[in-house]
């Protein structure tokens, strides 16, 4: 069973997304980011309330931005889904979950040492530029869930 329903251009979103965000990173890293977007899909939390589906997490607004940077200023972003990202996207979708971003919510490549919190959430670690965090215990449960 996956971990969040989906349909295939989910899919092609999602994929284009993790390049977007984390082609310079490697299969590893656009896996996290992955992590990342279904673990908001799940959230139903914080910044995360009532995102019911793959592309209301991609196009999410938050304050007068997107929440990824990717769909505002990202060329890779409106770039055609590869094969090897859509394989990506729907391990993601489908089961795998891995620190540092196994729980995260956010991730952020500050240009320099990660900080300890972010927006007062706790850092889950790093992988390659990206630092990742993940909600406060008892903040968003639903992020613990499979």
């Amino acid at each position: 069973m996956p971990r969040v329903s989906y349909r295939s251009s989910d899919v092609d979103l999602m994929a284009r997304m993790m390049r977007a965000e984390a082609e310079g990173e490697g299969k590893q890293g656009m896996l996290y980011v992955g992590n990342v977007i279904v673990n908001r899909l799940k959230a139903n939390c914080l910044d995360f309330n009532n995102l019911r589906t793959i592309p209301h997490v991609i196009y999410q607004i938050q304050g007068s931005n997107y929440a990824f940077e990717a769909v505002q200023k990202g060329t890779l972003f409106y770039q055609r889904a590869r094969t090897a990202e859509k394989r990506l996207a729907k391990q993601n979708l489908d089961y795998w979950r891995q620190q540092p971003a196994k729980y995260s919510l956010w991730y952020f490549n500050p240009y320099a040492p990660c900080p300890p919190t972010w927006y007062d959430q706790p850092f889950a670690g790093q992988f390659k530029n990206h630092c990742f965090y993940e909600p406060k215990a008892g903040t968003c449960d639903n992020v613990y869930t499979y």
